[in-house]
Protein backbone atom coordinates (compact mmCIF):
# COMPACT_ATOMS: atom_id res chain seq x y z
CA UNK A 1 0.00 0.00 0.00
CA UNK A 2 3.18 2.44 0.93
CA UNK A 3 4.44 1.55 -2.64
CA UNK A 4 1.12 2.25 -4.03
CA UNK A 5 1.18 5.91 -2.55
CA UNK A 6 4.60 6.39 -3.31
CA UNK A 7 4.05 5.71 -6.70
CA UNK A 8 1.05 7.61 -7.22
CA UNK A 9 2.47 10.79 -5.52
CA UNK A 10 5.45 10.90 -7.66
CA UNK A 11 3.13 10.20 -10.54
CA UNK A 12 1.13 13.53 -9.54
CA UNK A 13 3.78 15.60 -8.59
CA UNK A 14 6.10 14.60 -11.67
CA UNK A 15 2.52 15.06 -14.12
CA UNK A 16 1.90 18.91 -12.17
CA UNK A 17 5.71 19.27 -12.81
CA UNK A 18 5.97 18.83 -16.61
CA UNK A 19 2.46 20.31 -17.37
CA UNK A 20 4.21 23.59 -15.77
CA UNK A 21 6.60 23.49 -18.80
CA UNK A 22 4.94 21.37 -21.20
CA UNK A 23 3.66 24.48 -23.56
CA UNK A 24 7.13 26.54 -23.03
CA UNK A 25 9.11 24.67 -26.11
CA UNK A 26 5.99 25.23 -28.54
CA UNK A 27 5.92 29.12 -27.27
CA UNK A 28 9.72 29.09 -27.79
CA UNK A 29 9.56 27.60 -31.04
CA UNK A 30 6.99 30.15 -32.48
CA UNK A 31 8.50 33.19 -30.82
CA UNK A 32 11.65 32.21 -33.18
CA UNK A 33 9.87 31.44 -36.37
CA UNK A 34 7.79 33.92 -36.12
CA UNK A 35 5.42 31.59 -38.33
CA UNK A 36 2.37 29.26 -37.83
CA UNK A 37 3.05 26.77 -40.28
CA UNK A 38 2.28 23.52 -39.38
CA UNK A 39 0.48 24.20 -36.35
CA UNK A 40 -3.01 23.95 -36.16
CA UNK A 41 -5.24 26.78 -34.86
CA UNK A 42 -8.12 24.80 -34.99
CA UNK A 43 -6.06 21.92 -33.27
CA UNK A 44 -5.00 24.34 -30.19
CA UNK A 45 -8.97 25.42 -30.02
CA UNK A 46 -10.46 21.99 -29.52
CA UNK A 47 -8.04 21.51 -27.45
CA UNK A 48 -9.05 24.07 -24.78
CA UNK A 49 -12.46 23.30 -25.20
CA UNK A 50 -11.35 19.37 -24.15
CA UNK A 51 -9.37 20.77 -21.22
CA UNK A 52 -11.67 23.91 -19.43
CA UNK A 53 -14.59 20.33 -20.04
CA UNK A 54 -12.25 17.55 -18.63
CA UNK A 55 -11.14 20.19 -15.28
CA UNK A 56 -14.99 21.55 -14.42
CA UNK A 57 -16.34 17.94 -14.67
CA UNK A 58 -13.38 16.77 -12.23
CA UNK A 59 -14.20 20.38 -10.18
CA UNK A 60 -18.38 19.60 -10.21
CA UNK A 61 -17.61 16.26 -8.68
CA UNK A 62 -15.00 17.15 -6.24
CA UNK A 63 -12.39 14.84 -7.39
CA UNK A 64 -9.07 15.23 -5.41
CA UNK A 65 -7.24 18.26 -6.83
CA UNK A 66 -3.98 17.13 -7.39
CA UNK A 67 -5.90 14.61 -10.07
CA UNK A 68 -6.38 17.75 -12.09
CA UNK A 69 -4.24 20.49 -10.87
CA UNK A 70 -2.20 20.72 -14.00
CA UNK A 71 -5.36 21.46 -16.17
CA UNK A 72 -5.83 25.27 -15.21
CA UNK A 73 -1.69 25.62 -16.00
CA UNK A 74 -2.56 24.26 -19.39
CA UNK A 75 -5.16 26.07 -20.23
CA UNK A 76 -3.42 29.64 -19.59
CA UNK A 77 -0.13 28.21 -21.49
CA UNK A 78 -2.58 27.59 -24.28
CA UNK A 79 -4.02 30.96 -24.60
CA UNK A 80 -0.85 32.49 -24.24
CA UNK A 81 -0.43 29.71 -27.95
CA UNK A 82 -3.26 31.27 -28.83
CA UNK A 83 -2.78 34.43 -28.51
CA UNK A 84 0.59 34.09 -30.12
CA UNK A 85 -1.07 32.57 -33.48
CA UNK A 86 -3.30 35.08 -33.91
CA UNK A 87 -0.92 37.71 -33.90
CA UNK A 88 1.62 35.81 -36.68
CA UNK A 89 -1.67 35.22 -38.40
CA UNK A 90 -2.54 38.92 -38.31
CA UNK A 91 -6.05 38.11 -36.67
CA UNK A 92 -5.41 39.26 -33.02
CA UNK A 93 -8.58 40.71 -32.90
CA UNK A 94 -10.48 37.54 -32.72
CA UNK A 95 -9.14 36.88 -29.31
CA UNK A 96 -12.24 38.90 -27.80
CA UNK A 97 -14.37 36.32 -29.16
CA UNK A 98 -13.01 33.84 -28.28
CA UNK A 99 -12.76 34.88 -24.61
CA UNK A 100 -15.99 35.81 -24.76
CA UNK A 101 -17.09 32.39 -26.38
CA UNK A 102 -15.10 30.30 -23.83
CA UNK A 103 -16.10 32.12 -20.62
CA UNK A 104 -19.79 31.71 -21.69
CA UNK A 105 -19.48 28.09 -22.43
CA UNK A 106 -17.58 27.10 -19.45
CA UNK A 107 -20.66 29.25 -17.09
CA UNK A 108 -22.76 27.00 -19.31
CA UNK A 109 -21.49 23.61 -18.61
CA UNK A 110 -22.27 24.20 -14.76
CA UNK A 111 -26.20 25.14 -14.87
CA UNK A 112 -27.77 21.49 -14.82
CA UNK A 113 -25.85 18.14 -14.05
CA UNK A 114 -27.01 16.39 -17.56
CA UNK A 115 -25.18 18.95 -19.32
CA UNK A 116 -21.30 18.82 -17.46
CA UNK A 117 -22.33 15.11 -18.10
CA UNK A 118 -23.21 15.05 -21.32
CA UNK A 119 -19.39 17.58 -22.29
CA UNK A 120 -17.83 14.70 -20.31
CA UNK A 121 -19.16 11.94 -22.54
CA UNK A 122 -18.30 14.16 -25.92
CA UNK A 123 -14.87 15.35 -24.10
CA UNK A 124 -12.57 12.63 -25.28
CA UNK A 125 -14.26 13.18 -28.86
CA UNK A 126 -13.34 16.61 -28.62
CA UNK A 127 -10.08 16.10 -27.49
CA UNK A 128 -9.18 13.56 -30.14
CA UNK A 129 -10.32 15.78 -33.04
CA UNK A 130 -8.02 18.43 -31.54
CA UNK A 131 -5.13 15.92 -32.21
CA UNK A 132 -6.72 14.88 -36.31
CA UNK A 133 -6.90 18.31 -36.40
CA UNK A 134 -3.18 19.23 -35.99
CA UNK A 135 -2.29 15.57 -37.95
CA UNK A 136 -4.26 16.94 -40.57
CA UNK A 137 -2.14 20.44 -40.46
CA UNK A 138 1.36 18.78 -40.53
CA UNK A 139 0.08 16.15 -43.46
CA UNK A 140 -0.89 19.26 -45.12
CA UNK A 141 2.02 21.32 -44.59
CA UNK A 142 4.50 18.32 -44.65
CA UNK A 143 6.93 21.00 -42.51
CA UNK A 144 7.26 20.24 -38.69
CA UNK A 145 9.83 22.53 -37.79
CA UNK A 146 7.45 25.06 -36.40
CA UNK A 147 6.07 22.31 -34.12
CA UNK A 148 7.63 21.25 -31.11
CA UNK A 149 8.47 17.50 -30.70
CA UNK A 150 9.43 18.01 -27.11
CA UNK A 151 5.80 19.59 -25.91
CA UNK A 152 4.15 16.57 -27.91
CA UNK A 153 6.68 14.27 -25.70
CA UNK A 154 5.75 15.96 -22.84
CA UNK A 155 2.03 15.68 -23.56
CA UNK A 156 2.58 11.82 -24.10
CA UNK A 157 4.08 11.20 -20.80
CA UNK A 158 1.32 12.96 -18.48
CA UNK A 159 -1.21 11.16 -19.94
CA UNK A 160 0.36 8.06 -19.06
CA UNK A 161 1.19 8.84 -15.98
CA UNK A 162 -2.97 10.21 -15.70
CA UNK A 163 -3.79 6.57 -16.44
CA UNK A 164 -2.00 5.24 -13.48
CA UNK A 165 -3.39 7.46 -11.35
CA UNK A 166 -6.56 7.79 -12.34
CA UNK A 167 -6.90 3.94 -12.11
CA UNK A 168 -5.43 3.44 -8.27
CA UNK A 169 -8.20 6.76 -7.53
CA UNK A 170 -11.12 7.51 -8.91
CA UNK A 171 -11.34 4.49 -11.32
CA UNK A 172 -13.57 6.57 -13.53
CA UNK A 173 -14.24 4.41 -16.60
CA UNK A 174 -14.81 7.82 -19.09
CA UNK A 175 -11.44 9.66 -17.34
CA UNK A 176 -9.25 6.40 -17.93
CA UNK A 177 -10.83 6.05 -21.78
CA UNK A 178 -9.39 9.56 -22.30
CA UNK A 179 -6.00 9.37 -21.30
CA UNK A 180 -5.41 6.09 -22.70
CA UNK A 181 -6.85 7.83 -25.83
CA UNK A 182 -4.54 10.81 -26.12
CA UNK A 183 -1.89 8.73 -25.23
CA UNK A 184 -2.09 7.36 -28.14
CA UNK A 185 -2.77 9.82 -30.14
CA UNK A 186 -0.28 12.19 -28.66
CA UNK A 187 2.25 9.45 -29.68
CA UNK A 188 1.02 9.60 -33.23
CA UNK A 189 1.51 13.06 -33.80
CA UNK A 190 4.53 13.14 -31.97
CA UNK A 191 5.92 10.59 -34.29
CA UNK A 192 4.56 12.49 -37.62
CA UNK A 193 6.38 15.61 -36.47
CA UNK A 194 9.95 13.64 -35.55
CA UNK A 195 9.07 12.76 -39.68
CA UNK A 196 8.76 15.73 -41.03
CA UNK A 197 11.36 17.48 -39.22
CA UNK A 198 13.70 14.87 -39.98
CA UNK A 199 12.81 15.01 -43.63
CA UNK A 200 12.67 18.50 -43.30
CA UNK A 201 16.68 17.71 -42.65
CA UNK A 202 17.85 15.70 -45.18
CA UNK A 203 16.51 17.67 -47.75
CA UNK A 204 18.16 20.84 -46.32
CA UNK A 205 21.15 18.37 -46.76
CA UNK A 206 20.59 17.71 -50.03
CA UNK A 207 20.36 21.26 -51.19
Amino acid sequence: MQQVDTLLHIANFSTLFVCMVLKFPQIFVLMRAKSTTGVSLNSLLLELVGFIVFVTYQMYYDYPPPTYLEYPILIAQDVILLLLILHYNGSLRQSLIYAVVFVGGWRLLTLEKWIIDLAMSLCTFISAASKFAQLQCLWRSKDGRQVSALSWALATYTCMARIYTTTVTTGDVQVLVRFIAMTLLNLWVLLTVLYYQRRGSSSKKKD
